[in-house]
């Protein structure tokens, strides 16, 4: 059994394609799933929902699966992330221009968006998985946690009570989840945890696109937390030329 794992792919298509060329330099897989957070933020959604909704419709919606993220709840639903209120004005600069890049990006996104694509981001949001294998036991997969797509309980750094709780009332033996943007191979409480990483904006190795195989072998499990290069000057030309709206905002998340 081999399984990929793909996450917070946010509108990168050049990222999303290296990702796909390393797939099919790795042999086959048996399931495909994506984490979430498909379109928001970069400069290319519908070519990144495209790409998921083609790669479904050739395999089959049973080998590949993708459920959405907080982004793509923005997205579907109009919702915005809460930023806590500055407490003085030297904090406020930051918090004008952080709500401002986020609101034209979403508005630009927005603006690319198929009926198609909206549809899909609609359908996927709340959503988890799950998978029984032979001879190892349940796997499930998420967004950030179980029930809640903005939580941060399950980085690299959170406390091993908090990382526990997040899963306290699911029953398994393997999660997987996205959200941080940080790749992650963590034993919590009976649990692996595993999160791939970033396809599209990578906190651990900017410029890289993250993903993960998963292989199942007697019950034995490898996990491969595989790292795609791809052209991020290029890509970065190509989205100014696109007309993206906050090159300055997201020109170093890319870079590092």
């Amino acid at each position: 059994m081999r399984l990929a794992i793909i996450s917070d792919i946010h509108g990168n298509f050049p990222a999303l394609q290296a990702v796909f060329d390393d797939m099919e330099r790795c042999g086959g897989f048996d399931l495909i799933w994506c984490l979430g957070d498909l379109a928001a933020l970069g400069g290319q959604p519908h070519e990144c929902v495209q790409a998921l909704l083609n790669l479904r419709e050739q395999r089959g919606e049973d080998q590949v699966k993708i459920i959405g993220g907080n982004t793509d709840r923005y997205l579907a639903t109009g919702a915005r992330i809460a930023f806590a209120p500055p407490k003085d004005e030297n904090e406020y600069q930051a918090y004008r221009d952080n709500i401002v890049s986020m609101s034209a990006i979403n508005a630009w996104n927005m603006e690319r968006l198929s009926w198609l694509d909206f549809s899909l981001l609609r359908d996927i949001i709340g959503r988890e998985l799950k998978l029984d294998v032979a001879g190892y036991g349940r796997v499930i997969g998420f967004h950030a946690i179980p029930g809640d797509d903005e939580s941060l309980a399950l980085r690299p750094d959170s406390a091993d009570e908090e990382a526990a709780d997040a899963l306290l009332d699911r029953g398994g033996r393997l999660a997987l989840c996205g959200h941080t943007h940080l790749a992650l191979d963590r034993q919590v409480d009976g649990w692996t945890v595993i999160n791939p990483g970033s396809v599209g904006l990578s906190f651990g190795v900017p410029g890289s696109a993250e993903w993960a195989i998963l292989e199942w072998t007697d019950g034995a499990l490898t996990v491969d937390l595989r790292r795609a290069p791809y052209d991020v000057t290029a890509t970065l030309r190509e989205w100014e030329q696109l007309g993206y709206p906050a090159m300055n905002w997201i020109r170093p998340k890319l870079t590092g």
